[in-house]
C-alpha cells in the first residue's frame, strides 16, 4: 500500500507506519500495555477531554484501535476517527462498530475547516517524527477545529527518563520514533496562532509505569497526582499535554 497526500508530503514515511501498524494491529497492539495501565491511561484522557468540553462532535488523530474513542460516552459525543493503518481501523470498528473512523494521514485530514469541537491526538507525533509532517499535522489538526472549540495533542516527553526502555520492547516502536520536545510543538502552535488565533495552556501528566501491579493502583495514582504538582519533577512526567484553545474571533 502507498498512501499519497494531497498536500506534497514525502509519504514514504507514513507507508512504512502503515504497513507497520497493520501488522500489528489488534491484540499484539493492544496486549503491548497491561490492560489496566491502558485503562488507567484511557481513563484520564477521557476525562480530560469531558473537562475541557462535555459534548460535541470529536475527532481522534490516530486512534488506533478505538479504545479512547469507544471510551466516551456516544449519547453526548460524535465520535470520529483517522489512523494510517487499515489494520487499526478494522481493529476499531471491531471494538466499537458505532465509530466514525476512515484511513488517512493526520498531515492531509479529509475534513472540512472548523469541523470538530474537539481534537485529540495522543502518542501519534514521534511515530511521524519527521519535523515538517509534524508540524503539518498540527496545522491540520486547528484547520478542523472549530472556533471555540478544543485540541489536546498528547505526545511523549523526551525529558522521561523510562521512554527509552519502554520503547524497545513494545511491538508499536520500531527505532525509527523520534520523541518530539515541547518547545517543538509550542514554536509550531506559535506559528500557526498567525493565522488561526489560539490560546495554549500546558500540562506534564502520568507518571504510572507499565510494571505498577494492579493492586497497587491506589498508591500510584496518588503519586502521580502528587509528582505532577511539584515544580521541576513534574518537568519528567510521561507525558506533554498542549490543551489549545482555538479563540472565537
Amino acid at each position: 500500500m502507498v498512501l499519497i497526500t494531497r498536500n506534497g508530503m514525502d509519504s514514504s514515511r507514513l507507508t512504512q507506519n502503515a504497513e507497520h501498524f497493520d501488522a500489528i494491529a489488534g491484540s499484539i497492539y493492544d496486549e503491548s500495555i497491561p490492560e489496566h495501565i491502558m485503562r488507567h491511561l484511557t481513563r484520564r484522557r477521557v476525562n480530560l477531554v469531558r473537562r475541557v468540553l462535555p459534548a460535541g462532535r470529536v475527532l481522534d488523530v490516530g486512534c488506533g484501535t478505538g479504545r479512547f474513542l469507544s471510551a466516551l460516552p456516544s449519547d453526548v459525543y460524535q465520535r470520529f476517527g483517522i489512523d494510517v493503518s487499515s489494520g487499526m481501523i478494522r481493529a476499531a470498528y471491531h471494538r466499537d462498530a458505532s465509530l466514525q473512523c476512515c484511513v488517512a494521514s493526520g498531515t492531509d485530514l479529509p475534513y472540512a475547516d472548523e469541523s470538530f469541537d474537539v481534537v485529540f491526538c495522543a502518542a501519534v507525533l514521534h511515530h511521524i517524527a519527521d519535523p515538517v509532517a509534524v508540524k503539518q499535522t498540527i496545522m491540520e489538526i486547528i484547520r478542523v477545529l472549530r472556533r471555540g472549540g478544543f485540541a489536546v495533542i498528547w505526545d511523549h516527553n523526551p525529558l522521561n527518563p523510562y521512554w527509552p526502555l519502554l520503547m524497545r520492547r513494545v511491538p508499536q516502536d520500531t527505532g525509527d520514533e523520534r520523541l518530539i520536545p515541547r518547545r517543538e510543538i509550542a514554536a509550531a502552535l506559535s506559528d500557526i496562532s498567525r493565522m488561526y488565533p489560539l490560546n495554549v495552556r500546558w500540562r506534564c501528566m502520568t507518571f504510572m509505569p507499565d510494571f505498577a501491579p494492579e493492586w497497587g493502583l491506589p498508591v500510584w495514582r496518588w503519586m502521580e497526582r502528587t509528582l505532577e504538582q511539584i515544580p521541576l519533577i513534574r518537568n519528567l512526567a510521561a507525558h506533554n499535554v498542549a490543551l489549545v484553545y482555538r479563540l472565537p474571533t
